[in-house]
This record gives structure tokens, C-alpha cells and sequence, in this order.
């Protein structure tokens, strides 16, 4: 029971004969030596039941479950000690069997390259993973590759059952003979390896219990999807005749690999395809409906499809679309003739045929990645969804009855090339600039070649994914991008390519959704793709989120909905609170964001009209000081000219950190200020010296270092962390520094109080849409745009002595004399709150709306 619930990933299990009741929590990996009492949360025999039947029922009754205590219940044991996600778990198993098999293909099978023996190793695995899955699922018969684990020369009697499924599936995954299939499938060499029985044995023993954990007919697709995509974010390489398994460079600039959650997956494909399947008939969506104009499929394609999650989504919606239109028409009607629809597999229980999924995939569901091992992963998880739910002896009748075999061959439909680059590329360099790893790695893809039917529909559907964050080219492609792509600006990163690429593979009336990340909402980089979604394109919904939709990931998502229609007046702005919980927050109009120059899902015309009134009323910060980035003292690489640098370092330098020291050697030495060391109107040194001078990689003009200064911490909190340090110091990059431009100590003052007051933060945190909770970071150029009132002797004096107070209460040792000085912290603060509001002309109820808001 536990192995069931821990592969199906159910959190709980219950185990009753009446007698006794246990709870399991099936989070815990199940081990061959595990003990009954063993991860379970709950125990009860019949005796107990009168005295704690309360207690029972609160949580398992049909009640409780339908009132949400069971999920409750069950959320507040998550994560307990010693729990293990199955998807890690077999992540680690095929990890440890693809380091196994490629250090041994790559000893016995020396005549093998680098993309061979990868491409080897990835579909042996994925043979074996889909072969062991159709065992559980009573497809194939159980325990064939147990018994093979006891045989000599394992790996011949393996290529014999890789052959036999050949002629069972007729599938991409198993093409040996040149007649079936697409030629760009057939496998030509894997049979003929020469892979050692130890290697093998140990394989194959641990795909059944008690060796195995896993309960492969319950595993979700979306579960191996999760542990493909992070398994493809390594690669085998080559030294010599080893091999060697490492992370892919474009995955650690991203910091890791990260799956899509499945009900985000499931929200796109129902708010894409399922707003596209409404009212239309089985026909109609299937193109064969001869009263409609030019009659065409309805089409779904992932240009960057990864291990292909969300076509695995987009064809589960199909799948339950048709069998429901076919059942909610009339059953009988498509349960008989040459070509039947649905089986009847339980009374009023309806199944569609093997022949119907494979239609249903081939005629809608297209996908590319540039990654040849992604596209095979993709392939595999689709072809598993195939089978779903299939026995042995119901696919050998129909296989019989259609005489078709069970699998089709997806050669056509999940392609494999840049979705980004096209053949153009050659047309301004020349083919032979590049050696043959080159051009495998730019892989070069033509839309309308690959998928001809193009010619005729111009365009798909539906398009969706979550395409590539990070940009990461060669300068060759990255100029072919600029000049390519009209929508890019700055180091633009690959999603903007691929929402531009998205909108121009979108049919009239298709619907183009992706999760990227938020920063295209209000960032000065981005102008030209939000212009382009919102004016030229129909966008009518945007979705932000709460919490981290990616577990591992420091970045901060949204999900977005464009059709190929006239551009939209509103936008709506649905939040996530929770992956169950979301709802419409607001209705923005178009013509206020083209106006504000940025999306701002929580705009407040109230907001609008105070921020407009102190932009046109008052001289901005940037008129009345200098204000710059603090040094950069190391860098090595993406070094930019400098005034007052002699530029990069070595990276003895920055690894040794040569220009810091823990004491001041000589008149060069400056005490270190770094963003962690400014808090709110008080500082504190880092405790380390930097030597200050052009020998630095950026050090800035020495007058921001040298003179009295208030220094500000780039992120944004509910008050700015701001500070005036006096003295010569050495200000770290994490901070911006303002100097008076006519060494004005008390206009500093004066800012100094304005911006840590509520406005301060407000302010900025509302014109610019500065919502992220993992990087709320504002710029100098935002910096330099706030309204600011002139010098105010009266607020000076009282920041001066809020600084004073602020130190005072750092150094107080006794908590009677710290919770004195707070007291005194807040009198001041409300005094400087009042005066910096008066000055703004500020009404009552405006204060508070800006104090509730900040």
C-alpha cells in the first residue's frame, strides 16, 4: 500500500480491516526492511473507536473529507522527517543508471562519439523505463527484465525484447527496420553495443520489489516528465575513453532545471484549448467537417516542449473533450463500424479505442526542442499516455480488430531544431565559418518545412509552454536575434524571443499562452514586447502569484494570455494565493498602462493622482544631488570602460579578494560599507578595509566616496533602508549614494527624511509596480525621478537626531533602556512624518491611504 500511494503521490494512505486502522503518511520512501509500524501517523483498534470516535471522525469521516479536514490533515504533516518526493527519488535511481551505462558503452564501444554514445544511453533507459511501466500496467508480461537480471549476456537477450516490442508498438522508441517509421527515429546502432552484465544486473533488480519502491502502474506521467527534465539537465561527455556526466551550461546559468508545476499546466491548456473547443463538435475540432470553410484541425504546438508537460496536459484535455462530446451524443453510435470510437469497458463506463488516441495525438499535439534527448523524453511520456489505463488483452483485440499496432510514430509531430533560428541564418554567414559541432548545437529549423501544413493554416491554435529564460548565444546568433526579432532590447532574455515567435505562429483567433517570468510587467527593458501584447495583440488576462510557483527557483512568474485578434481595451488581473486559489483582482484599462508605461497589476487610480501631483509640483532628487551605484572592486569578465578604473582584475585577485584587508595598511585603506551594513537611518562598518583607487574594476569618482553622503540599500522594504555616513568610506555596489551638489549637508538631511518616511517607499513601490517579494529591487534612474521638497532645517534636525537615537538603541545593553529609546525612535518618526506630509500638502485621509499602502 505504501509503495502504491508513495509512486501515485497520495500524501496519506488508511489500512483497516475494521479490527484495526492505520494511517500511513506516503510521503516517507517505502524500504524492504520497513517494519508495519514504519511511517505511520495514526493507529487505532476497535476498542479505541468509542472513546475517540470524535476524534476519528474529525478527519476521516465523508464529512471532515468533504469539509477539507482530511487535506488539512494531511498538509500539516507534509515535510515531516525522513519524508522523500518519489520524482527525486527516481530521479537519483536513472541518475546512478545513466553514469553506470555510460561509463561502460563508452569503455566496451570506443568507436562511439559524444552525441552517440548520449543518444545510446537515453534510449536504452527510456526502452527500459517504458517496457518495466507496461509490465505494472499488465501490457507486458510481468517480470521479463526480472528474469533477464539472471541470464549471461544480458544486454543480447534485452535487443530481443527492444525487437519484439519493434513490431508490437511500431514507435519511435523501438525503430530498427528501414521501412517503418520516420527515418530521423531509426535507431542503427544500439543493438549491436556491447554493455557488460554488471552493469545490467544491477539495473534491472531494481525495478521490482523489494528492491524497487516504486509502484510503476500508478506512476503519474507528469511525475517521469518532472524527473526527465531535471535528468536532461546533464549531459555525458567525453574524456578520452571515460565518461564523464555534467551539469549543461545553459542549466547552471539558470541555476538548476525546473519542471511546471502540473495545475499550472492544467489552468493554460484549459484557458488555450478549452476556450478553443468550445461549442465546436468532434468533427469540427478534428477538421473533418465539410460544412465549415476551409476545414483544418485544431492544432496545439510547445516550441520549446522540454521532457513535454504541457503536451501531456494539452492531450489528457483531448482525451477527456472527445470521450465526453462522444458519450454526452450518443455511446452507441461510436461503438460500432469500421472505425468505433469508444469501448464500453464497464456498465455506462466508456473508454476511447487505442485507434481514437492515437488519432487525437497525431492530428493535434506538435511540439520542438532544440534538444535532441528532450524530444525523445517527449515522445516517450506521450506514447505512455497512449496506453493508459490499457490491459493486455483489450489492446491485443483491438490491435487485432484495427489491425494496426499500438503505438504511432510521433516523428512528425515532436520535432527536434532551434525554434528560434531558421535557415536564413546562412544567408548572412556563411555555412562554412562553422564546424560541424556548430551547426548541431545552432540546429536551424524551418517552420514550414518541418510542419508543411503551415503552407495552407498559417499558423497553430494554440501555443504554449514555458519557454527558456536566460539568454545564452554565441555573438553570431545574437546578432541574428537583434536583427531578427523586432521585440528585443538590451540583454534581452530568450522569452521575449519566444512570445515574439509565439504571436507570429498563432492562426487568426489562436490563443498564445506562456508562464515566464514577471519582469516584462514593468521593467524599461521590456517596452517594446509589452507595447506589442497589449496594442498589437488581444491580451486580456495576466496572472500573478503570491508565492514561488518554481520550489528552487529565486524568481518571481506571471502567466499570460494573448489571441491573434484585435487588441483587448482591459486587461484582467487574476492572483494566485495558493495553486487552488486564485480570483480576478482587478480590470486594468489598456490606456492607462500605455499611459503609466508599465502593467501594474495592483494600479489604484487614487494612487495615480497623488504620484501625478508631486511629479508636477516638485524638483527630482536627481536636480539637487549626484547620485551613483557604489564601487565594484572585482571583476573578471562583462567588464564595462570606466572613468575611473584601469579595469578587470585577474582571478587571483577577485578569488583572494587582493584590495580587502581586516585592518587599514596604509592611507589607501577605507572602512567597508556593504548593503547588508545600512538599516533604516543608522550603519554599521563590515569590519573590513578596501584599498580605494583606479586599481579597483569600478571605483567610481572618488567625491562618492570621500564626501558626506546618505547612502540607500537597493531593495525595496515597507520603509527604505537609508543612512548619512559623513565620513570617507568604502560604499559597496549593493548601495546608491547621493552627494549634494552644493555640499548642502542638510538638503541630504532633508531626502534622507522624506524617503525613509511611508512616501518614500510608496511612492516608488507604486509607480513602478515593485511587487516582487525576491528581488525588489528599484533602480538609480527611479531614484533620481522622486519629487523632492526643498531643504527643511526642521526635518534635518529631527533626522539628525533619529540617527543619534537609532545608534543609541543598537548600543543600549539593558531592555529598559532599549524600549525607552524606542519609544523616543517612534515620537521622532512621527514628527518627521508629519512635517514631510505637510510639506507635500498631504491631506489626512491621503496620509493614511499611502501608510495603508506602503
Amino acid at each position: 500500500m505504501r509503495r502504491y500511494a508513495w509512486s501515485a503521490k497520495l500524501p496519506l494512505s488508511i489500512l483497516t480491516d475494521f479490527e484495526e486502522l492505520a494511517v500511513y503518511d506516503c510521503r516517507v520512501k517505502p524500504e524492504k526492511t520497513d517494519k508495519a509500524s514504519v511511517a505511520r501517523t495514526a493507529y487505532y483498534t476497535f476498542d479505541d473507536y468509542v472513546e475517540k470516535w470524535d476524534e476519528i471522525a474529525a478527519i476521516f469521516s465523508r464529512e471532515a473529507v468533504l469539509k477539507g479536514s482530511f487535506d488539512k490533515y494531511a498538509t500539516d504533516n507534509r515535510r515531516k522527517r525522513g519524508t522523500a518526493e518519489v520524482d527525486d527519488a527516481f530521479l537519483e535511481e536513472i541518475e546512478g543508471w545513466r553514469a553506470a551505462l555510460a561509463r561502460n558503452i563508452a569503455l566496451r564501444n570506443r568507436q562511439l562519439d559524444v552525441r552517440e554514445l548520449n543518444a545510446a544511453v537515453q534510449r536504452i533507459i527510456d526502452r527500459v523505463v517504458f517496457l518495466r511501466i507496461a509490465e505494472d500496467r499488465g501490457i507486458e508480461k510481468y517480470g521479463q527484465l526480472q528474469k533477464l537480471s539472471t541470464e549471461k549476456e544480458i544486454y543480447g537477450s534485452l535487443t530481443a525484447l527492444f525487437l519484439k516490442a519493434d513490431d508490437r508498438y511500431n514507435s519511435g522508441l523501438f525503430h530498427f527496420n528501414k521501412g517503418d517509421g520516420s527515418a530521423e527515429t531509426l535507431d542503427t546502432f544500439t543493438l549491436d553495443l556491447t554493455i557488460d552484465d554488471k552493469v545490467l544486473k544491477p539495473i534491472l533488480k531494481s525495478l521490482y520489489y523489494p528492491e524497487s519502491p516504486y509502484e510503476f502502474s500508478v506512476l503519474p506521467a507528469d511525475i517521469l516528465g518532472q524527473v526527465y527534465e531535471r535528468f536532461l539537465g546533464k549531459v555525458i561527455r567525453l574524456a578520452g575513453s571515460r565518461a564523464i556526466i555534467e551539469e549543461k551550461p545553459e542549466v547552471k546559468k539558470a541555476g538548476g532545471v525546473y519542471y511546471t508545476p502540473a495545475y499550472i499546466v492544467d489552468y493554460i491548456v484549459k484557458n488555450t484549448l478549452g476556450k478553443l473547443l468550445e461549442g465546436k463538435t468532434p468533427a469540427q475540432a478534428s477538421g473533418e467537417d465539410k460544412r465549415t470553410k476551409n476545414p483544418a484541425p485544431v492544432r496545439v504546438i510547445d516550441p520549446a516542449c522540454g521532457s513535454g508537460s504541457f503536451l501531456i496536459g494539452a492531450y489528457q484535455y483531448l482525451l477527456d473533450w472527445y470521450r465526453d462530446a462522444y458519450v454526452s451524443d450518443d455511446p452507441a453510435k461510436y461503438t460500432s463500424g469500421k472505425e468505433p470510437k469508444l469501448l464500453e469497458v464497464g456498465k455506462d463506463d466508456w473508454r476511447l479505442t487505442i485507434a481514437e488516441r492515437r488519432r487525437i495525438l497525431l492530428t493535434h499535439i506538435f511540439g520542438v526542442d532544440i534538444d535532441t534527448q528532450a524530444v525523445e523524453v517527449t515522445k516517450l511520456s506521450l506514447l505512455l499516455k497512449v496506453l493508459e489505463g490499457e490491459t493486455a488483452d483489450a489492446m491485443a483485440r483491438q490491435m487485432d480488430f484495427f489491425r494496426i499496432r499500438a503505438l504511432p510514430d510521433l516523428g512528425q509531430n515532436i520535432r527536434c531544431g532551434n525554434s528560434l533560428i531558421g535557415s536564413d541564418f546562412y544567408k548572412t554567414y556563411s555555412y562554412s565559418l562553422f564546424s560541424d559541432d556548430d551547426h548541431i548545437a545552432m540546429n536551424v529549423f524551418d517552420w514550414e518545412i518541418e510542419f508543411p501544413f503551415l503552407a495552407d493554416t498559417k499558423g497553430f491554435d494554440c501555443v504554449i509552454g514555458n519557454p527558456p529564460y536566460l539568454f545564452s548565444a554565441g555573438k553570431d546568433q545574437a546578432l541574428y536575434y537583434q536583427k531578427r526579432y523586432q521585440l528585443s532590447e538590451y540583454q534581452t532574455d530568450f522569452y521575449v524571443y519566444f512570445i515574439e515567435k509565439g504571436t507570429h505562429l498563432l492562426k487568426p483567433d489562436g490563443i498564445l499562452a506562456y508562464i515566464v517570468p514577471d519582469s516584462w510587467l514593468n521593467s524599461a527593458n521590456f517596452s517594446r514586447v509589452r507595447h506589442s501584447l497589449l496594442n498589437e495583440w488581444s491580451t486580456a488576462e495576466l496572472s500573478i502569484f503570491e508565492y514561488k510557483v518554481f520550489r528552487d527557483a529565486n524568481i518571481e512568474n506571471t502567466v499570460f494570455f494573448t489571441r491573434n485578434a484585435k487588441p483587448s481595451k482591459k486587461l484582467d488581473i487574476v492572483r494566485f494565493t495558493s495553486p487552488t486559489e486564485f480570483e480576478t483582482m482587478s480590470t486594468l484599462d489598456v490606456a492607462d498602462i500605455n499611459r503609466l508605461g508599465l502593467i501594474n497589476p495592483r494600479y489604484d487610480k487614487r494612487a495615480e493622482r497623488i504620484i501625478s501631483r508631486l511629479d508636477e509640483k516638485f524638483a527630482n532628487f536627481g536636480s539637487l544631488v549626484r547620485l551613483n551605484r557604489g564601487l565594484h572592486a572585482y571583476r573578471t569578465d562583462g567588464y564595462g570602460s570606466s572613468a575611473f578604473g584601469k579595469g578587470p582584475q585577474t582571478k587571483r585577485d577577485k578569488t583572494e579578494r587582493s584590495y580587502h584587508a581586516d585592518t587599514r595598511l596604509n592611507k589607501t585603506y577605507l572602512p567597508e560599507v556593504r548593503g547588508r551594513d545600512v538599516f533604516w537611518l543608522n550603519h554599521r562598518y563590515s569590519g573590513q578595509f578596501v584599498s580605494y583607487g583606479d586599481w579597483l574594476a569600478e571605483p567610481r569618482d572618488p567625491d562618492f566616496m570621500k564626501k558626506p553622503k546618505a547612502v540607500f540599500r537597493k531593495t525595496l522594504g515597507p520603509i527604505l533602508s537609508a543612512a548619512f555616513i559623513e565620513e570617507p568610506a568604502a560604499i559597496d555596489q549593493a548601495l546608491y549614494i547621493a552627494i549634494s551638489k552644493s555640499d548642502d549637508t542638510e538638503a541630504l538631511m532633508t531626502a534622507l527624511g522624506v524617503l525613509t518616511s511611508p512616501l518614500g517607499a510608496w511612492y516608488l513601490r507604486t509607480k513602478y509596480a515593485i511587487y516582487d517579494k525576491l528581488h525588489p529591487w528599484y533602480t538609480k534612474k527611479q531614484l533620481e525621478e522622486f519629487p523632492m521638497i526643498p531643504s527643511s532645517a526642521k526635518i534635518a534636525g529631527l533626522v539628525s537626531d533619529l540617527t543619534a537615537v537609532n545608534s543609541e538603541e543598537v548600543a543600549a545593553k539593558l531592555e529598559s533602556d532599549k524600549r525607552r529609546l524606542r519609544l523616543k525612535q517612534t515620537i521622532l518618526r512621527d514628527k518627521v512624518w508629519e512635517l514631510v506630509a505637510s510639506a507635500y500638502g498631504l491631506s489626512d485621509k491621503e496620509r493614511s491611504f499611502i501608510a495603508a499602502n506602503g
